[in-house]
């Protein structure tokens, strides 16, 4: 009798806590004004199903069982918005409460395409031509309109450039160690799968996955099952840096058996683009499979690549643009009727990754992420062995050195690819048949990186109010540098031979001076670098007040490992073999403190102070030869402060924010090459590492980024930036190169006195206003208007020193020096404020479980090619009598180079998903 009533009280119980272990978990969309958004269609990761919310803005999903899950809410014209939330055994009904999404009816048509072909030369100062930074969407006014609107134009928020941001993936930083930036390219054309960052935090606020920097960080999930579960198809058409992308991308959404799949890749292509003589061809691809053990536990492999190929264009001075027009690139040439650059990027740096995925109780979460880095970074140029400069626009050709007509330089204004060959083939001949070298080849600057990552996270909640984050990274790196033959234009051989100094070898242990396609040349060496860093932050949230702290700490070791043995004398017992081991201590904190003053109106302050470690290319003057550190190298100390008022109305949005933040002991190096004549004309060409040490900078400014609902489908957008980012003391300087080696404070007469210069690379002070028009049958259009101010040129720190003015022979001033005259030949150029029209438009179309859009932004649509976007003093005339001749002319021989806006270019994009 007992064992039936137990059989019955079983049977009687299963419904029963069946029912009780099943949850209905509901919640409601609405916009940023609180309206309901119909249709919205909603995808539950764990499940193969989508739900779509109705006319209020609900939706529910029924009989959840206890687990973690993350649902995607999505809706045409709108930022995508993941929640993850916990179910427990003991709720009936979950309420997620109200999910708002965010108007981007314009981001597609925004998109900014990652342009930095102009940083793939050595022709330039340490800044060159800027590189845009960290471009992302669902930010607040102000960061969106930087990014899409100033960013077109190389704006960098706050003066920072992408040497101080941080994009992660899993865990795992992006930022390349030679020198402190991310390279886009490594991921480039995966736009579907890195749309929507996980974490993205503007400027020093600190991060849950990072201690972070000046510039923000972004932290990418590559979680197949966060992805939303459809087909997406995409072309895009556009005049910039290449013609073509086309793009697939699917997910498959987490399967029953707990398997999800993502896969996407794209091509960009194009030989027409604005600059004469870029083309592009440029593939990507990106795959993550998760399997989902249990509620608790997954596993993820992830693996994207971007192999590149690019063309770059040219830095000119104002002579070459004048003759030429502002196209005008000299870095290519014809070659059998095809147009043929010298100067090729051709990157493909694959990384993968596995990812560990654990819940701890009902709190924790310890997320564990290994990666590996391979690949290869090469970047080709003309070199030549006892032979004129084929550089179209060297100096010595232009009009204004007096041997060539304007007529004659345009009639020879690009390589000329064929006479190249003959030289070499008249060299190898002209002696009764005897096989000699090469006078001229294309060679490439390899560096080929392997680099392991470790990344650990973890995040508790000690109490509802008060979470913990611990994240520990471990990072080494290998990177072999060199230089290899990639054509030898006809030759048989090249010479291994230094031509600037005599013709040594570049490597006393190989007797074999000869050197065929392929072959390492002139340089070769490795560096190592391991890095440990421990970051734990804590966030506390109280009715009125929000408290975030964040400390770290890392160490790190770098050596050099040379692989020639220099023949220049001095230079031969400390190039070849391994150096000693640098080491750095960093430490820093950071703090944000928000005060609610009501549900709409907050101030937020954030702080921090750190200190950074020098990268490679800071620490080593000049690897390639030697294993010299950097005179006066140290790690940089960071302090920065700014204070908000926000302000989050149905009608008003607001931001207005101060900052001032100061950088000290910096290290500024400047690598570019100079030319010397023999008797009879030869010209050489020699390497110049120019380095600034002991730099400090303040940037100092303020914030205003508004959006107005001027009516339920109209909106103004306004952002204001002004700032002063300014030198504030004098530097140490000294250079290196293969001719004199080093020439330190002593040789340059003192400091470079650089007190008060402006830091350049971005205007200083940004004006934006633009309308946006969103109709509610998903259409939309918007146009802005952009004003930029206080662009300065990069300068050279060696005609700021005493040796400028100093006569060695007497050692006092030249004849006709004074102050004044000093002044007005160093003074730092400003250019001229310039104003932008951008205007953007687009539709999107719902056919059932089809969403179809098609945008096009136009930039720059008053054709303004008056922009200066970059440019660099040359470092080449650093004596007063010198410089003072070479003012006086109408085009100075050395005057800056100078890269300008492209003028009106277009992007226009067309999706199918399903």
């Amino acid at each position: 009798m007992i064992k039936k009533l137990s059989l019955i009280s079983l049977f009687t119980l299963l419904p029963a806590s069946y029912y009780f272990a099943q949850t209905t978990v509901y919640a409601y969309v609405k916009d940023q004004d609180g309206k309901p958004l119909e249709r919205a269609e909603v995808d539950l990761a764990q499940s193969g199903d989508d739900v779509t919310a109705d006319k209020i803005g609900y939706f529910q999903f029924v009989d959840l069982q206890p687990g973690h899950y993350l649902i995607t809410v999505t809706r045409p014209n709108f930022e995508s918005k993941i929640v993850e939330f916990d179910v427990t055994s003991d709720e009936k009904r979950k309420d997620l409460g109200v999910i708002t999404l965010n108007s981007n009816a314009g981001t597609d048509a925004g998109v900014v395409v990652i342009d930095d072909s102009a940083n793939d030369t050595e022709d330039g100062g340490s800044a060159m031509q800027p590189t845009v930074g960290l471009l992302s969407s669902g930010r607040d006014a102000f960061q969106n309109v930087a990014a899409f609107e100033l960013g077109a134009y190389w704006f960098r928020p706050r003066g920072v450039d992408n040497r101080f941001e941080d994009v992660l993936f899993n865990g795992v930083s992006m930022s390349k160690n030679d020198d402190g930036r991310i390279d886009f390219s490594n991921w480039g054309g995966l736009n579907d799968v890195t749309r929507y960052p996980y974490e993205n935090v503007d400027n020093i606020t600190p991060s849950e996955y990072t201690f972070g920097n000046l510039g923000g960080v972004v932290y990418y999930n590559t979680r197949a099952s966060t992805y939303r579960k459809q087909t997406s198809l995409a072309y895009s058409f556009t005049n910039r840096s290449y013609l073509h992308r086309a793009m697939a991308t699917y997910s498959s959404g987490l399967t029953k058996n707990g398997w999800a799949v993502t896969l996407s890749g794209s091509r960009r292509w194009g030989d027409r683009a604005i600059i004469d003589g870029v083309y592009q061809d440029s593939y990507a691809y990106f795959g993550s499979i998760e399997k989902k053990f249990s509620d608790r536990h997954s596993i993820n492999l992830t693996g994207f690549g971007s192999p590149t190929y690019r063309a770059s264009n040219a830095p000119n001075t104002q002579e070459v643009y004048d003759l030429m027009g502002k196209n005008y690139n000299s870095y290519w040439g014809w070659q059998d009727g095809e147009k043929r650059n010298s100067r090729i990027r051709k990157v493909f740096e694959p990384i993968f990754m596995l990812t560990d995925y654990l819940k701890i109780g009902k709190n924790s979460n310890w997320i564990n992420t290994f990666s590996y880095q391979f690949g290869s970074d090469a970047r080709s140029r003309l070199d030549w062995f006892h032979a004129a400069d084929p550089n179209p626009t060297y100096y010595r050709k232009l009009p204004s050195y007096g041997d060539f007509t304007a007529d004659e330089f345009r009639a020879n204004s690009q390589i000329n690819w064929n006479a190249l060959y003959q030289a070499n083939y008249i060299n190898a001949n002209d002696m009764g048949g005897v096989d000699r070298g090469a006078v001229y080849t294309l060679v490439e600057d390899v560096n080929k990186d392997k680099t392991f990552n470790f990344s650990s996270h973890f995040d508790t909640r000690l109490k509802d109010n008060w979470k913990l984050n611990i994240n520990f990274n471990y990072q080494n790196l290998k990177s072999d540098n060199f230089r290899r033959i990639k054509d030898l234009l006809g030759a048989n051989y090249a010479y291994n031979l230094n031509a600037f100094n005599n013709d040594v070898q570049y490597n006393l242990d190989d007797p074999n001076v000869q050197v065929k396609k392929g072959d390492r040349t002139q340089y070769s060496y490795e560096l190592t670098r391991n890095q440990y860093a421990l970051n734990v932050s804590s966030e506390i949230d109280f009715t009125k007040w929000n408290v975030m702290a964040s400390i770290f700490a890392s160490y790190s070791e770098a050596q050099r490992d040379g692989h020639y043995r220099n023949g220049i004398t001095r230079f031969t017992n400390d190039s070849k073999g391994k150096s000693p081991i640098y080491d750095a201590l960093d430490a820093g904190i950071k703090a944000r403190i928000t005060y609610k003053i009501n549900g709409k109106n907050f101030i937020v302050y954030n702080g921090a102070f750190f200190s950074l470690a020098p990268t490679l290319n800071e620490i080593y003057i000049n690897p390639r030869a030697v294993n010299y550190l950097t005179p006066g190298v140290k790690n940089q100390m960071i302090n920065s402060n700014e204070l908000s008022y926000i302000m989050r109305g149905q009608i008003l949005k607001l931001r207005l924010s101060g900052y001032y933040t100061t950088i000290n002991n910096a290290t500024e190096i400047a690598r570019y090459y100079v030319d010397a004549t023999d008797a009879v004309g030869t010209s050489y060409n020699t390497l110049v590492n120019e380095a600034m040490s002991g730099v400090n900078k303040r940037y100092l400014g303020a914030e205003l980024g508004f959006d107005v609902k001027v009516t339920s489908t109209l909106n103004a957008i306004g952002v204001a930036s002004v700032g002063d980012y300014e030198y504030t003391d004098n530097a140490d300087v000294s250079t290196f190169d293969d001719l004199n080696g080093f020439r330190g404070e002593e040789f340059w007469k003192g400091q470079a006195n650089v007190k008060g210069y402006k830091v350049a690379g971005t205007p200083q002070k940004a004006f934006s206003f633009g309308l946006k028009y969103n109709s509610p049958k998903y259409w939309w259009i918007g146009a802005s208007a952009n004003y930029l101010m206080d662009q300065y040129l990069e300068f050279s720190a060696l005609n700021k020193t005493p040796y400028m003015y100093t006569n060695p022979d007497t050692n006092d001033p030249y004849d006709g020096v004074t102050p004044e005259l000093i002044q007005q030949l160093t003074s730092q150029r400003k250019f001229d404020d310039q104003f932008m029209l951008n205007a953007n438009a687009g539709k999107s179309f719902v056919f059932g479980k089809y969403r179809m859009g098609i945008s096009i932004s136009v930039n720059n649509i008053l054709n303004n090619r008056d922009y200066v976007t970059g440019g660099f003093e040359q470092g080449r005339n650093v004596r007063f009598p010198d410089i003072l001749e070479d003012s006086s002319k109408e085009y100075p021989s050395f005057a800056p180079k100078l890269w300008y806006d492209r003028g009106i270019n277009f992007f226009t994009n067309v999706y199918l998903r399903f």
